[in-house]
């Protein structure tokens, strides 16, 4: 789950990125400092995805992604789409960690076994 939102938080950064060289010439001063600050915003975040604060400054991050589309058209449908891929990194991580410790953990008759063998 952790390594799903910092992949799509560290792609959202780059994306960012672009966005920003799209705006230079256009927009104002203002408006690619709130882009730099989202951009940084979503790099500091991939680092602390290890928390549960980290999944809510990344939900709110959605938001001014999507929101920066005001700036640059374009963000609104990528916004959109990084905003499901989030979702998705959410629910697909946490059935991956599922799977993950159902594995590592062993069932009542594997420690059955394993204890009449060392009998």
């Amino acid at each position: 789950m952790r390594v799903l939102g910092s992949a799509v938080l560290t792609m959202e950064f780059f994306v960012m990125g672009f966005a920003l060289l799209l705006a230079k010439n256009s927009h104002s001063g203002y408006a690619l400092l709130v882009g730099g600050l989202i951009a940084l915003l979503l790099l500091l975040n991939a680092g602390i995805m290890k928390r549960r604060v980290g999944w809510v400054i990344g939900s709110i991050l959605q938001v001014a992604l999507v929101w920066y589309g005001v700036v640059v058209t374009t963000m609104f449908f990528l916004g959109g789409l990084f905003a499901l891929l989030w979702v998705s990194a959410f629910f697909i991580g946490r059935r991956g960690e599922e799977i993950s410790a159902s594995r590592r953990a062993p069932s009542s008759t594997e420690s059955r076994v394993g204890e009449k063998k060392r009998d």
